[in-house]
């Protein structure tokens, strides 16, 4: 299963700091990626090599962020005090995903400042927020070179080298589908004490390893 990025969710008072804390400690800058306007949130996005990214959500004054699932775990972790929401996990095909679990998938999408719009498929909102342990699924309805992973060739920008999750890896295999030992390609997950969910995340910079808790 290939990891395609991870959220951090902050509440809104506190998005500008964090979004430029985060890029400090990375040494680099995130883009403006847009609002969410299903969801009732926006995000800064910092795209890394392997593909992958960095989002720092929070929700904004809008009747949808009342609503939404993803809004509302947004909301529930700000109101722990911010950090990271969860991991995202994307598939070619999410049908078969949404079969095998149980759920229905559901259409998202987010304008960027430049008006594009981004659009894809998602499931597993819902099971994040009982048990912040487990990731959702995404598939993205839009071309490679227009999502938010893309961007340069990647050298000398950061990567993901670890995820530490707290929670049960049987319960997380049987979700994604997968072997406990390695649930994600090219990417260590460490289990670890504590609340279910992301502990931290490890990445590997040209400066050497920084932990983000």
């Amino acid at each position: 299963m290939r990891l395609d990025h991870v959220s951090y969710a902050v509440d809104p008072g506190g998005f500008s700091s964090t979004v430029q804390r985060l890029g400090s400690a990375l040494g680099a800058s995130f883009s403006d990626g847009g609002v969410h306007p299903r969801f009732g949130t926006r995000n800064f996005v910092l795209p890394l090599a392997g593909g992958t990214y960095i989002e720092v959500v929070t929700t904004l004054d809008h009747p949808a962020a009342d609503r939404a699932p993803f809004a509302q775990a947004v909301k529930h972790r700000a109101g722990e005090g911010g950090g990271w929401l969860g991991w995202v996990v994307s598939v070619a095909d999410i049908q078969p995903v949404a079969n095998r679990i149980g759920r229905n998938a559901i259409d998202g999408h987010r304008v960027r400042p430049d008006g594009f719009d981004l659009r894809w498929k998602q499931v597993g909102v819902l099971d994040l927020i009982k048990d912040p342990q487990l990731p959702f699924f995404i598939e993205w309805l839009i071309d490679a070179g227009e999502r938010p992973s893309a961007n340069s060739s990647g050298i000398g920008r950061s990567r993901i080298s670890r995820l530490e999750i707290a929670g049960d890896p049987a319960t997380v295999s049987a979700w994604l589908g997968e072997p406990d030992a390695h649930p994600l390609d090219e990417i260590e997950v460490r289990w670890v004490d504590g609340d279910p969910g992301v502990s931290a995340v490890h990445f590997a910079t040209p400066h050497g390893t920084v932990r983000i808790d």
